[in-house]
């Protein structure tokens, strides 16, 4: 601000800042919502004997309260005072706001209570109680408004009403060394949650700092064993023609098929390896879809496994994530059928119906294949499969057909088509 010292703007500021804070305390009291509670209950147990304690009390608490009452008008003033009480559980200010207002209006009717006061001592141990628990969970500005608010009435009515004021003065000194012990408290609270909250955020990211390392380790793996053998592969079918003289031409062409699935399957696996690896970005090729299904077909048959493709003509109109899936499940399913059915003859159909896509891929007899495995060890296959089709919302059954083959049938979900 020109014409204000730094150290004088400084004040202004912060002076502000403390406006703004008591302002916001203030509508907290009067209209703001309840915060959430510092402390947890440990167990359920737990909670009910708080609600049976706060039961109790707010039914001793009437006890002492209609001792003073004569009419039916001193009743209906002064029990709001203590009835509100077991609602301090959950909703503390809300109790005290009601509380308050029959502090307000309870003295409008005269009644015999102790020592010619206002209230009865059951009122006044109730709004006490209310505004404890409104205190402990609530930040300190709505606090002191509260501790304010309630010195209004008191002070008003007592005034007014009771000649020797050394009580009510003792009594208000009391009411504020309980507000700073509640200050207190509810400090310590708010920073043992905060503390414990501080605690889990750092054993998530530790947790998931661990997740990166499995990760790292998996794809260094993967690099170092999987991917050379593959690397191998690739480079024993491709000089495999130079190195065997007298090749014929089906076998050249042959290893240069295998060289060249070699590759693809390299490029998909560096791919995989850059998504574990997060401090490398993934590779940004596009993902197979329904439409390059006849390219797969092709290189199956290529491969000798009589496939034959039966699907609409319009394939890639579906999301990418339901291409995805049919893709990679036509693509196991004809990995497993030349793995365990060599020669059987594969039917792949891919139809539209009711907003979904329905996927069917048969095998012919020749022995029943095990479509999660190969004769190495269990494998995973029939697992991705089911996997991929619950993210998408859809089912999958696999199972041996009557005449001895294998069928693969997955439904999957489309909603709106891009």
């Amino acid at each position: 601000m020109p014409g204000i010292p730094p150290a004088t703007g400084g004040a202004w500021e912060a002076a502000r800042a403390a406006a703004g804070r008591a302002w916001r305390g203030l509508v907290q009291v009067l209209t703001g919502p309840e915060p959430p509670p510092v402390w947890r209950w440990r167990s359920p147990e737990e909670r009910r004997a708080a609600y049976v304690a706060l039961a109790v009390a707010t039914l001793a608490l009437c006890a002492v309260n209609l001792a003073g009452i004569a009419t039916l008008g001193q009743l209906l003033l002064a029990v709001p005072v203590v009835a509100p009480l077991p609602l301090a559980a959950r909703y503390p200010m809300l109790a005290w706001r009601i509380g308050w207002l029959a502090l307000l209006l309870v003295p409008l009717v005269p009644a015999n209570w102790r020592g010619g006061w206002p209230w009865g001592a059951g009122q006044i141990l109730a709004l006490l109680g209310a505004f404890c628990l409104a205190g402990i969970r609530h930040q300190r500005p709505a606090l002191w408004w509260m501790w304010a608010l309630s010195l209004i009435p008191w002070s008003l009515w007592l005034a007014a009403d009771v000649p020797n004021l050394n009580g009510p003065a003792g009594a208000t000194l009391i009411f504020t060394a309980v507000a700073v012990a509640v200050d207190s408290i509810g400090s310590r609270l708010r920073a043992q949650r905060a503390l414990a909250a501080q605690a889990e955020r750092t054993e998530a990211e530790r947790a998931q700092r661990a997740v990166l390392e499995e990760r790292a380790r998996i794809a260094r793996e993967l690099h170092d064993v999987v991917a050379h053998h593959m690397s191998l592969i690739a480079v024993r079918a491709e000089t495999a023609p130079y190195r065997l003289p007298g090749l014929p031409e089906a076998a050249r062409a042959e290893f240069g098929s295998l060289s060249e699935v070699a590759r693809e399957a390299l490029t998909e696996m560096r791919r995989l390896l850059g998504v574990l690896r997060h401090d490398q970005p993934a590779a940004l090729a596009p993902q197979p879809q329904l439409a390059d299904l006849p390219a797969l077909i092709d290189a199956a048959r290529q491969a000798g496994v009589p496939v034959e493709l039966s699907a609409p003509p319009a394939l890639g109109r579906v999301p990418p994530g339901v291409g995805v899936c049919a893709y990679r499940i036509v693509q196991e399913s004809l990995s497993n059928a030349s793995q365990h059915a060599p020669g059987a003859a594969v039917t792949v159909s891919v139809g539209h119906d009711d907003g979904a896509v329905l996927l069917r891929v048969v095998n012919g007899p020749g022995g029943p294949p095990a479509p999660s495995g190969h004769e190495h060890g269990p494998g995973h296959g029939l697992t991705g499969m089911r996997e991929r089709v619950a993210l998408l919302g859809g089912s999958l059954s696999a199972g041996p057909a009557p005449d001895g083959g294998f069928v693969v049938s997955a439904v999957l979900p489309v909603g709106e088509t891009p």
